[in-house]
């Protein structure tokens, strides 16, 4: 029963690193939400993680270090779904897009450009008929 997690590209956590805890889950369901462990706990160790190259392990600890406890520990909770399976799924997803979007490569820094001349007189023109006209509208100026 093994649902991949894929990190980028051909990156994918193996079973091996993932450890899966299950816990009564509230909400809808009746008799069956009080005998079944639906709620699903995804736990991936960045930290001692093999499958990471480790710049993509330094990004992952300094981008998530608000989620992460144990010194490393990433935690994924899912509860939405009825069924144990639908809610490992859940959280195999929410773990690879968590992971995905951490280890991605910086974004380039904008590089500040300055508007050419004529965009500058086409400002200043279209600002002055704009006054021109709200200037009209008032009978003061007649």
């Amino acid at each position: 029963m093994s649902i991949p997690v894929r990190v980028r590209g051909s990156v994918v956590v193996p079973d091996a690193e993932l450890m899966w805890r299950f816990s009564r889950s509230s909400g809808p369901g009746g008799q069956h939400v009080n005998t079944s462990d639906t709620q699903v706990e995804l736990l991936f160790d960045i930290a001692a993680s093999a499958v990471l190259p480790p710049v993509w392990k330094e990004r992952a600890l300094e981008r998530l270090s608000g989620r992460l406890v144990d010194g490393g520990v990433l935690v994924v909770r899912s509860s939405e779904h009825r069924s144990q399976w639908r809610n490992r799924e859940a959280a195999a997803v929410r773990l690879g897009a968590l992971l995905s979007e951490a280890v991605a490569p910086p974004a380039r820094t904008r590089r500040a450009t300055k508007p050419s001349r004529g965009m500058v007189e086409r400002r200043l023109t279209d600002k002055k008929r704009r006054a021109d006209v709200k200037r009209g509208r008032s009978g003061k100026f007649d």
